[in-house]
């Protein structure tokens, strides 16, 4: 039971939060509920570092172990950085609501964590929903025309999400008559059923990765919502769906095996599924990056193609794919939201947000326009950058799987990746401001935040240490 510690801080630091915004009316002290998020998720990250990566509760239906333990140690790193990159415009008034905000945000993150320790369908399906659901309160935290008509397609699509997905589910229990992922995995036989079982869930768990053809949401939402929201859907809607994506391939489907369901063709066929939605999904999110105007829509197709990179990690049963999947999403976050805070930063200053708007930039603020030029580099995939060693391990992971179309593929998307990234470092670098020179501001927090962001962009592509932690802790757990 000592592994729910965690969750359960990060559940009573929320009611806390709350707690101490409508009971002050001081704004000194309101604003203290920040400060008290960063320490309740501190030291729940803590907690879980010291807490051993096996663990049994409720009967088998929540377990611990080390894929679920660095998926959380994932969750909570964003949630810090997100919560660090709102203060400033909770402060300013320009985030209302600020312990409602902080008591949403933190219940979301507490889905995530139940959801990648859930082994039955039941707490599954419920975690997910607990991770989601708030997810719409804060898209729409913007109470104005872009960010309603954002929060209602998030709503509608995601409530269309859900039902494929418990769809699917449904059909699973109804195959095998039980609730647990392996006692599942050990009943499935290869039926129509099945596979109409599979193209639900499937489409369900899509909407949360943003996979083509299901990622219309995402640029309007990106749009509407609070550019520090924005961040953390950008990274934190991946993450739970791609942890619910390992649960269903490693767990409820018995992926693991190389002889998936007893035959080696079925095993391919999943293989050749996930290869074709990858190239859908990052080919799109490349290419429709290129016209954009709008930084956040921008950011959106950006973060659609990388789900299209790290569906790679899914690719058969070898040992080297989960965790060359989740260091890339490590990777990602880190990278995602550095790009974020200097976004977040021009945003207050400015109130812009076109991509020629950044015209001039390394003038006005030279450390902004570094951390950003660096970021956009690591999300391209250039050495000596965690993003390219990330991208390496996934496009090895493909490449050992015999799918080397699709590591031409990939390789031809980061090339295009680069291209529009480099119209923003064109703008920064290149252009001239527009006439207005004035130095563009950044608080001390967003400052420390991208010095330390930036910092592990190369440290983790330099040092291999956290890539090797997580290969030993899952390979030895997967036990291929």
């Amino acid at each position: 039971m000592k592994f729910l510690y965690p969750e359960l801080v990060i559940l009573i630091t929320a009611l806390i939060a709350l707690f101490v915004d409508l009971c002050f009316t001081s704004e000194k002290m309101k604003k203290t509920s920040g400060v008290v998020v960063l320490l309740g998720l501190i030291f729940s990250g803590f907690l879980l570092i010291v807490t051993e990566k096996n663990g049994v509760a409720f009967g088998g239906r929540f377990v611990m172990d080390p894929v679920a333990w660095w998926f959380k140690f994932i969750f909570i790193a964003a949630s810090i950085l997100t919560v660090l990159l709102s203060i400033d415009l909770l402060d300013q008034g320009k985030l209302a609501a600020r312990g409602e905000y902080f008591c949403i945000l933190l219940f979301t993150l507490s889905g995530m964590m139940f959801l990648t320790s859930s082994r039955d369908l039941i707490s599954l399906y419920v975690s997910l929903e607990l991770a989601t659901v708030p997810l719409f309160l804060l898209a729409t935290w913007n109470k104005n025309r872009i960010g309603s008509e954002a929060g209602l397609k998030y709503v509608v699509l995601g409530v269309l999400s859900s039902s494929l997905l418990l769809y699917g589910l449904s059909l699973l229990f109804g195959m095998t008559g039980k609730m647990e992922l392996l006692a599942i995995s050990q009943g499935l036989s290869n039926t129509p059923i099945f596979w109409v079982a599979f193209a639900a869930i499937l489409s369900g768990v899509g909407f949360k990765l943003t996979l083509f053809p299901f990622q219309m949401w995402a640029p309007d939402v990106y749009e509407g919502s609070p550019t520090p929201i924005t961040a953390y859907l950008s990274v934190a809607s991946k993450g739970a769906g791609l942890s619910l994506l390992f649960l269903i391939f490693y767990h409820l489907f018995g992926f693991r095996n190389t002889q998936f369901l007893g035959s080696a063709e079925t095993a391919h066929t999943f293989n050749l599924i996930l290869a074709i939605f990858a190239t859908l999904t990052m080919t799109v999110g490349n290419v429709v990056a290129i016209v954009q105007k709008n930084i956040k829509r921008f950011m959106a197709y950006s973060s659609i193609s990388q789900a299209g990179y790290i569906l790679l990690g899914l690719l058969g049963a070898t040992p080297e794919g989960i965790p060359a999947m989740i260091f890339y999403l490590l990777v990602y976050v880190m990278t995602n939201l550095t790009v974020f805070a200097a976004i977040i930063s021009f945003s207050n200053q400015t109130g812009l947000n076109q991509i020629d708007d950044y015209r001039g930039l390394s003038i006005r603020n030279p450390i902004l326009s570094l951390a950003l030029m660096i970021g956009l580099f690591s999300l391209a995939g250039i050495p000596p950058l965690s993003g390219f060693v990330g991208k390496f391990f996934l496009f090895s992971i493909a490449s050992k799987m015999h799918f080397h179309w699709l590591v031409a593929v990939a390789a031809v998307n980061s090339t295009i990746s680069l291209y529009y990234y480099l119209q923003i470092i064109r703008q920064m670098y290149i252009e001239k401001p527009k006439g207005d020179e004035a130095v563009i501001k950044v608080s001390k927090i967003i400052t420390c935040t991208l010095i330390v962001t930036s910092i592990l962009m190369v440290a983790l592509g330099i040092i291999p240490c956290f890539y090797d932690a997580i290969h030993l802790d899952t390979t030895t757990y997967l036990n291929f």
